[in-house]
């Protein structure tokens, strides 16, 4: 006869939720790693865990927290004596830096002084030793401010500085821009002077016959003195007469050309009276005729 098999009256334990994720929990049960947990039980009963038990190993804690504490000691000790060094020498430093901007600042006025100083005296030598011509050689020269009537002249970019195409720069070298260059100026002033203009000015800027207008970067010069546009050009002379001689000469028509090219902006207006100052430093340089008997090498050489 079959015997039926036995009937189990407890269930089975229900299926743990994480019983996928085992590693996990040996890392989480296990923190600690075996061979540190037996050497840890294995201390414990030796009675070696803890503090230390001898006098001698207490005495050795205690010297090693002494020292701990007096080097802790020392280095706050240290810092808040070396503080007030740190901060005095700052302050004396910041002082000699004050006085060397005075002191620079002192000589830059005394400078100025004796520029203007120096320059006087040159205006009124040349006033003094210019015999009959004194006044057309300190008007040329740049020596005395002028007014009288003139015409305006005024130079500007282009209001995009990016345009290309051909024109009369290509022939000087220049980028195809509506951008001022120096070399603009120079044809500018040189047509002024072969106008008829018997003194001019730029952005206050007074010219003489060895004014330099030169390039640095995209700046023009003057003199080594920078100018930003819109370039204001005063000149003195007959100004009905001088604007009609400007534009028919080459460079006024080359001024056209670059405003039809490039659209850089320019206006040109006689004027009733216009003002320009002395021109702020003087190179005065004159030639002497050789004797009859000098050598030809020499005739040409002149004295300043």
């Amino acid at each position: 006869m079959s015997q039926q098999p036995p009937d189990r009256s407890t269930p089975s334990p229900p299926v743990r939720p994480d019983a996928s994720m085992s590693l996990l929990n040996n890392v989480m049960d296990h923190s600690l790693d075996d061979g540190y947990a037996e050497a840890s039980a294995r201390r414990r009963a030796d009675g070696s865990a803890g503090l230390p038990r001898t006098l001698k190993s207490k005495l050795g804690l205690a010297a090693g927290l002494v020292v701990a504490a007096l080097v802790v000691t020392l280095g706050a000790a240290e810092a808040r004596v070396s503080a007030p060094v740190v901060a005095k020498e700052r302050e004396e430093l910041i002082d000699r830096i004050d006085a060397e901007t005075r002191a620079a600042d002192t000589l830059e006025s005394d400078v100025d002084k004796l520029r203007s100083d120096v320059s006087e005296r040159q205006r009124k030598a040349l006033e003094q030793h210019g015999g009959d011509q004194g006044e057309l050689v300190a008007l040329l020269s740049g020596a005395t401010p002028v007014q009288g009537p003139g015409v305006k002249l005024v130079v500007d970019d282009a209001k995009n500085t990016d345009q290309g195409g051909g024109g009369p720069r290509e022939s000087s070298g220049f980028a195809d821009t509506g951008r001022v260059r120096d070399r603009d100026m120079q044809r500018v002033v040189n047509g002024l002077w072969e106008s008829g203009a018997e003194a001019i000015a730029i952005n206050g800027q007074r010219l003489t016959a060895l004014s330099a207008i030169r390039a640095a970067g995209d700046a023009i010069l003057v003199d080594n003195r920078p100018l930003v546009p819109p370039y204001t050009v005063l000149a003195v002379g007959d100004g009905k007469n001088l604007a009609a001689a400007f534009r028919d000469s080459a460079d006024g028509q080359y001024l056209n050309a670059l405003k039809e090219s490039f659209d850089i902006r320019t206006s040109l207006s006689d004027q009733a009276e216009v003002r320009l100052p002395a021109a702020p430093s003087l190179i005065v340089r004159t030639a002497e005729p050789k004797a009859a008997g000098s050598d030809a090498a020499e005739s040409g050489k002149g004295t300043s």
